[in-house]
């Protein structure tokens, strides 16, 4: 690979393998907790953190691995014949899908009902949230860090 994929594919796996482990650490105990406290309160707690979460730091990371993966799907369709060039696809395009489309389609407006909900409407929803969003964040977090470890994959095969 030369230098300039080298290096982007090395920012994409890194940004693949940080939101991996954030949506990792919702998956595996932020999800939990916010289920074991009244409902009341996890309902707050995620609209509180649905709103704090949009942070410049979030958004580089986020949606700039998504242009990142972006930019690399079609270098990879023009560069197919090289090493790693078919991982490096696949890790863009799981991003892109597995991470970027089912945040936007699906978790991100289960956030935006649940913080445009009545208050009862909200805390009469809050169980069908908590299962549907945990599942498709733990699909977000196979997807991320599936794509990180074929991001991986592919620079150790260049």
């Amino acid at each position: 690979m030369e230098r300039a994929i080298l290096v982007t594919t090395f920012a994409a796996a890194m940004g693949t393998a940080i939101v991996g482990g954030m949506f990792y650490a919702f998956s595996s105990f932020v999800m939990r907790a916010l289920a074991r406290i009244a409902p009341e309160q996890g309902v707050a707690a995620m609209n509180s953190i649905n709103v704090v979460v949009i942070t410049p730091s979030f958004m580089v990371v986020f949606v700039g691995t998504a242009l990142l993966c972006l930019a690399l799907a079609a270098m990879a369709v023009f560069a197919w014949q090289q090493p790693g060039s078919q991982l490096v696809l696949a890790a863009s395009l799981l991003y892109l899908v597995g991470n970027f489309g089912l945040t936007m389609r699906l978790n991100q407006p289960m956030n935006l009902r649940l913080a445009a909900l009545p208050s009862a409407e909200a805390l009469a929803y809050w169980a069908q949230y908590l299962q549907a969003w945990t599942m498709w964040n733990h699909v977000r977090t196979a997807a991320a860090l599936l794509a990180a470890a074929l991001f991986i994959t592919a620079l150790m095969r260049s």
